[in-house]
């Protein structure tokens, strides 16, 4: 059993994974702080080949978790999805936003994205 929260892989194949040692080295802090940001839903995990990772998506350019995704992983949580099911949301291409909502977390429409969350989640 894993000390913190891994959700089933629901993601694309073609979505690259961060492993969780090197999510703590990437935000320069220690593993069991990646851990407790999985367990307080900062982040949300996937066991893909028996690795635990990150999508990488969820990262800037310059390494940082992106800027939103706490929140917007709150919204959803307090409306009762489950990390699978916010995955799927994230990963799943709308034509207003031009992709899936986690590439508009990446520019001008991250704000929009949230305000899509909220909506879905009450």
């Amino acid at each position: 059993m894993s000390s913190f929260p891994v959700c089933a892989d629901v993601l694309p194949p073609t979505v690259s994974l961060v492993p969780v040692s090197e999510v703590a080295t990437r935000l320069g802090v220690s593993v069991s702080r990646v851990h407790q940001q999985l367990r307080d839903r900062q982040l949300i995990a996937v066991r893909r080949s028996g690795v635990a990772g990150v999508p990488a998506d969820f990262f800037a350019t310059d390494g940082t978790v992106l800027r939103f995704l706490a929140g917007l992983i709150s919204v959803l949580t307090d409306g009762g999805y489950a990390p699978a099911e916010i995955l799927r949301w994230l990963y799943t291409p709308d034509e207003s936003l031009a992709g899936p909502p986690v590439a508009a977390l990446h520019g001008h429409s991250a704000r929009e994205v949230v305000r899509r969350a909220q909506a879905l989640a009450f």
